[in-house]
C-alpha cells in the first residue's frame, strides 16, 4: 500500500531532494594528473597526453608547456611520450612544474619537422589551453633531440607565441642517420652554413631562450646547440646556455632537473619579454 508523506512534509522533501541532486555537480573535482585525450588533424586522430596540476581549478589562467618528445617515443599509443624527458621531471617533482602540460605524440615513420607533426603540436595546445584554462601570455616550448630539432622549427613558424624555449640536444640539420633513414628530411634541412643558423635564429626572434647539450652527445652533434646558441645571442635579449662536459645523449636528465630552470622559464610572459 502506497502511504503519501503529510502535505506539510513535502516542501521539506522536495528541497531535500534538490540538493542531493545538486551536490554531485558542485562537489566534483577535475581530473588531475596525467589525462588521455585524443585529437583528429587533418583526418588523422591521435592520442596524446595532458598533465594537469594537482591544485587546478578554472578559476585562474594556467600556464602552459608544450613538450616535444625524441626519436624513442614516436608510436601510437599516446603514453611513451610521458617516459623520457619532462614526464619523469613531472613525477619526481610535481610541485617544480605547476603548469599544464601538453604530451602530443608522433608516429614512428615521422619527424617533428614534417609539417603535419607540426600542425600536431599547434593542435594539441590550442585545445589544452582552451580545456584547461591556459595562459596564452605564458605558453612555452621544449623538447629533446628530435624534439628539439621540432621545437626550433615551430618557434620558427609560430613567432611571438611562446614566452620563452627549452631546447635540449637539438638543432637545424638533422644527423646523417637520421637524413639516411628519411630521406625526405633532406629537404626539410638547410644547407650546412652559418647563414642557416643566422636564418632560423632570426624567424625565432627575440624569445628568451636555454639552450641543452652533452659535450660527449655521439648522436647529436654538439655544434649543433653552439651554432644556434651563437645566432639566437643575435637576436634574443634573454639566451642561456649550457654544456655538460662528459655528458653523452642524454642530457635532458640533468637539464629538466637544474633547479633555477623552471623558476627562470615562469618568470617569462609575452605581455612582458621585450619586443
Amino acid at each position: 500500500m502506497h502511504v503519501s508523506p503529510p502535505r506539510r512534509l513535502l516542501p521539506f522533501l522536495i528541497l531535500m531532494f534538490s540538493q542531493l541532486a545538486a551536490a554531485p555537480v558542485y562537489a566534483r573535482k577535475h581530473d588531475t594528473g596525467f589525462l588521455d585525450r585524443t585529437i583528429t588533424v587533418q583526418g588523422t586522430t591521435y592520442k596524446y597526453q595532458v598533465f594537469v596540476p594537482d591544485d587546478w581549478n578554472s578559476h585562474q589562467k594556467w600556464p602552459v608547456i608544450l613538450f616535444l618528445h625524441g626519436a624513442g617515443e614516436r608510436g601510437d599509443d599516446g603514453l611513451l611520450e610521458t617516459d623520457v624527458g619532462l614526464g619523469p621531471a613531472i613525477r619526481n617533482g610535481r610541485s617544480r612544474i605547476p603548469a599544464i602540460i601538453v604530451m602530443p605524440q608522433c608516429p614512428k615513420n615521422l619527424w617533428w619537422l614534417h609539417p603535419p607533426m607540426q600542425d600536431l603540436a599547434i593542435a594539441t595546445l590550442d585545445a589544452a589551453i582552451k580545456e584547461f584554462d591556459g595562459d596564452a601570455q605564458r605558453t612555452y616550448l621544449t623538447g629533446l633531440s628530435m624534439g628539439g630539432y621540432g621545437c626550433w622549427r615551430l618557434a620558427e613558424n609560430n613567432p611571438g607565441r611562446f614566452a620563452a624555449l627549452i631546447v635540449i640536444c637539438g638543432g637545424i640539420r638533422p644527423p646523417a642517420a637520421a637524413l639516411k633513414a628519411y630521406p625526405d628530411l633532406v629537404k626539410l634541412t638547410p644547407p650546412d652554413d652559418p647563414k642557416s643558423y643566422s636564418e632560423a635564429a632570426a624567424k625565432v626572434g627575440n624569445v628568451p631562450v636555454w639552450i641543452f647539450h652533452g659535450a660527449a652527445d655521439d648522436i647529436v652533434p654538439v655544434t649543433e646547440s653552439q651554432r644556434m646558441f651563437a645566432a639566437t645571442k643575435k637576436v634574443s635579449s634573454d639566451p642561456h646556455y649550457t654544456e655538460y662536459p662528459g655528458v653523452g645523449h642524454q642530457s635532458w636528465v640533468k637539464a629538466y632537473d637544474e633547479p633555477k630552470l623552471f623558476p627562470w622559464l615562469f618568470s617569462k610572459s609575452l605581455a612582458t619579454n621585450p619586443k
